[in-house]
């Protein structure tokens, strides 16, 4: 399972009194590794101006498009949280995507 966050240096307007994409990421990972310490769960930043893949540069140009706000939340390749993440929706995307166990 890969959770992906973009952002960029600058923070967006609307989110001038919340931590940068960056400390978001490090944040979720941390939140999500307590919650879920028994799955494989690969946590990766991107920074939106300097995408590196092409699913890194569509969402980007979403993004930069309006699309989306940043920082944006991407699980398995589908966005599941913008702005300011809730951690109760992201596990429960979580959830979802786990394998189901026996």
């Amino acid at each position: 399972m890969k959770i992906t966050v973009y952002g960029a240096e600058q923070k967006c307007a609307s989110c001038i009194h919340l931590p940068s994409a960056l400390e978001t990421k490090e944040w979720l990972e941390a939140a999500v590794s307590r919650r879920f310490p028994e799955d494989k769960i690969e946590f990766h930043y991107c920074d939106i101006e300097h995408p590196e893949t092409e699913e890194e540069r569509r969402f980007s140009e979403l993004i930069l498009d309006d699309e989306y706000f940043y920082p944006l939340v991407v699980l398995n390749g589908e966005a599941v949280a913008e702005g300011d993440p809730r951690l109760p929706a992201l596990y429960r995307e979580i959830e979802k995507s786990l394998p189901v166990q026996p």
